[in-house]
């Protein structure tokens, strides 16, 4: 048999036996979801997690996209910091940057939180990815000085980067309920639910702006 018609023939089994990406080029749209115990999904079975149920909601619109639950609980903006380097190997296109809870929790210097996040928002841009910043908002008992103090990081930091912010990741679920583990802190199914749906604009908008780039 010739050998320019074996190249054919290896060449034509070859595609047949590929996935398009294999040689066209993978377009799937990495998201890394990384946060705390909220990303994490505590309390819930690993496909009800924020990542889980949004890489769901989104493919339900017909989005090609994976996402990475790269959530730890009881984590803080300290650990998420140490921890971020190895996360970003994996390359994300968009990075849901949810952290602060814990050191709001603990009391945490609202000072040294800043200066973790907003080392954490530089790698990640650095790295090439977009970034989603998650807001969240410190418990009352701490006063409302440090409440301020708090609160006030996340809009100054998505402004200094001109960041995408999401001012609170737990809107409309704190309050609910029915939206709440027994624990009353963390979301259950129907909460990471509702908070998908609040996040979820923010997330396509940041997608068709990847699209557009590329």
């Amino acid at each position: 048999m010739p050998s320019k018609l074996i190249r054919h023939i290896l060449m034509a089994a070859l595609l047949l036996a590929c996935p398009a990406g294999f040689v066209h080029g993978d377009t799937t749209m990495h998201i890394l979801a990384f946060g705390d115990s909220l990303t994490a999904g505590y309390g819930l079975p690993a496909d009800q997690s924020f990542a889980a149920q949004l890489e769901r909601r989104l493919r339900d619109m017909g989005r090609d996209v994976r996402v990475t639950n790269a959530g730890v609980s009881g984590d803080t903006t300290a650990g998420g910091l140490a921890r971020l380097a190895w996360s970003l190997e994996d390359k994300p296109h968009l990075v849901v940057l949810e952290l602060g809870a814990n050191d709001g929790l603990r009391g945490l210097d609202p000072v040294r939180m800043r200066d973790n996040l907003d080392a954490m928002i530089r790698q990640c841009l650095e790295a090439g990815a977009r970034v989603i910043l998650a807001g969240m908002r410190a418990p009352v008992n701490w006063g409302l000085e440090y409440r301020n103090r708090f609160d006030d990081v996340f809009p100054e930091l998505a402004d200094e980067h001109d960041l995408t912010l999401y001012p609170f990741f737990l809107e409309g679920v704190v309050r609910d309920p029915s939206l709440v583990l027994d624990d009353g802190l963390h979301p259950n199914a129907a909460g990471v639910a509702r908070i998908v749906e609040g996040i979820l604009p923010l997330v396509l908008e940041e997608l068709d702006a990847l699209e557009k780039a590329s």
